[in-house]
């Protein structure tokens, strides 16, 4: 049993100045303000232990076996979850090994990110396979990693006017064939799936995966307000990197059209998620997404490529392998004409949401934790609660971070 004390509690509506967090064998016993504690956390005997605490450990506390971690004043939050990551440290999750999935996820590990979402872009059949492969078999063996609950995949099935990065020889529409067989091999791995859902055969696949759980999710789509609201009648219930790969409004016969964007602001059943590096979004659009949705619908992203938590140097071989240059705290393609993907990582969302967005860190925090493990149906992490996953981060009030635990173990990367 381990007592973290003198802590910044971050909770889902505030801050505990002064706190303290009780774990035992991976999971949260109780959490509060260190004026009402129990004795067990001032006391190497446990003089008087709440009635929580007793049912939860009662041998560990009768025998006064509770080791004491002083937290120095440091933020204790719920460690981040990030679900829509391509990879990190130089490498991506469709490398084809399970070396590089280790990597990619210790470099997000490194940053606060306790449970993650790898995610394949459209692919060829053969890469997706073995992406799937490598989840399965690092989820067996690999030791100081995030919890990885499944996978995302991000296509193939999207618009071709929307598909950003996503590479047009693989994107196709949804056809249970091929779908079905993705499901089939990825044995109840895959968590998330996105997908455009004007395209032909997108609401059936919408019913279908949606109806085993799989959260849907709408992405590079060109759909109309219209057909967003069919979407959402047919599973769909969340939207894939807001204002990214998106349409927005038309004009038909001189008639405005709403897109996704607008579709987004007014489906209030709609989550969303954004990636807030502060140059996808710019903070003034930061601020406008905030007012304009409710907060507690929001998510927290960094759609990342390799070279988040990796080599920041333009000139870094890997980096030309894959034509990017790394420039301002984001990748470009070489010309410099568009961006070439995120190299953020889950600290510095946090650090634009507090200090250029303007939102208290309880918020922001929240939609990095609580609310992505609500949309994504983790039911035990998220939140300092009784009975949750002991996945929890320390930092400072730069969001520098000092300390990492999964599970209730303090990793080392």
């Amino acid at each position: 049993m381990n007592c973290y004390i003198n802590a910044r509690l971050i909770m889902k509506d505030r801050i505990i100045p002064d706190g303290f967090l009780l774990e035992d064998n991976g999971k949260i016993l109780e959490t509060g303000p260190m004026a009402a504690a129990p004795a067990a956390l001032h006391s190497a005997i446990p003089a008087a232990v709440s009635s929580a605490m007793q049912s939860a450990a009662p041998e560990a506390l009768q025998n006064g076996v509770c080791a004491h971690i002083d937290c120095k004043g440091l933020y204790l939050s719920p460690g981040f979850i990030d679900i829509h990551t391509h990879g990190g440290g130089n490498t991506d999750y469709l490398d084809g090994s399970e070396t590089a999935f280790i990597n990619s996820a210790r470099a997000h590990l490194r940053h606060g990110t306790t449970s993650l979402l790898p995610t394949a872009s459209c692919c060829a059949d053969e890469t997706l396979f073995r992406f799937i492969d490598n989840f399965k078999a690092v989820k067996k063996t690999a030791a100081n990693i995030p919890c990885m609950p499944g996978l995302h995949l991000e296509g193939p099935y999207f618009s071709i006017e929307q598909r950003g990065a996503q590479e047009t020889e693989y994107i196709k529409k949804p056809d249970p064939r091929h779908y079905e067989k993705i499901l089939e091999y990825g044995e109840g791995c895959i968590l998330r799936w996105s997908a455009a859902p004007e395209l032909e055969g997108a609401l059936e696949m919408g019913r279908r995966l949606s109806a085993q759980g799989i959260l849907m999710s709408i992405g590079h789509s060109s759909a109309t307000y219209d057909e967003v609201l069919a979407a959402v009648d047919n599973g769909y219930s969340h939207v894939t990197h807001l204002y990214s790969g998106m349409s927005t409004i038309t004009r038909r016969s001189g008639f405005r059209i709403l897109g996704v964007i607008e579709s987004t602001y007014i489906i209030d059943s709609l989550t969303v998620e954004i990636i807030a590096d502060g140059l996808h979004l710019p903070p003034e659009l930061l601020k406008h997404i905030l007012r304009g949705i409710d907060n507690n619908r929001i998510c927290l992203i960094t759609d990342s490529i390799r070279a988040a938590g990796g080599s920041t140097d333009p000139e870094f071989p890997d980096n030309k392998k894959h034509r990017f240059i790394i420039e301002d705290g984001i990748a470009k393609l070489p010309d410099r004409s568009a961006f070439a993907g995120s190299i953020a990582t889950a600290d510095r969302l946090i650090r634009v949401m507090t200090q250029k967005a303007g939102l208290p860190l309880e918020k922001a925090a929240g939609m990095l934790t609580r609310i992505p493990a609500a949309v994504t149906g983790l039911k035990k992490k998220g939140s300092l609660q009784a009975g949750y996953d002991a996945d929890f981060i320390l930092f400072d009030e730069n969001i520098e971070i000092k300390k990492i635990f999964v599970g209730g173990k303090e990793m080392s990367v």
